[in-house]
């Protein structure tokens, strides 16, 4: 089931981090080698290495060493779950939203049940 899958949470555990959100973004761009990836950021080599591992993990990232450099990518595959998970919600609250519509169109004078008066209205 994928609502208990551990890669969709360490997927959304990767991108709670904004630096490693900062990484994801600059990778959609293209490739780049740690140094590039560590150049706007406020921390250490090692610091932005282990945040390349979390991202690693998750299946967001891939990276490979040519010589003295590693050299990072995005992994498309590794957004799909999150995307589908995603997707999903999106569609049940739009049904939900759609149906909602609908029944208050079908009965624009009925008042619902211990509605007050909001005190804005007065």
């Amino acid at each position: 089931m994928l609502n208990k899958s551990p890669a969709l949470d360490r997927m959304f555990h990767a991108l709670a981090d904004p630096t490693r959100r900062v990484m994801v973004e600059r990778l959609a761009r293209g490739p780049a080698s740690v140094s590039e990836l560590a150049k706007p950021l406020t921390m250490s080599l090692p610091a932005v290495v282990q945040h390349l591992h979390v991202l690693e993990a998750s299946g967001l990232v891939r990276s490979e060493k040519m010589g003295r450099v590693r050299t990072c990518r995005i992994e498309p595959k590794g957004l799909r779950a999150a995307e589908q998970w995603i997707a999903e919600r999106r569609t049940i609250w739009e049904h939900r939203l759609d149906r909602l519509g609908e029944y208050l169109a079908a009965h624009p004078d009925e008042p619902s049940q211990g509605s007050k008066s909001c005190p804005n209205d007065r």
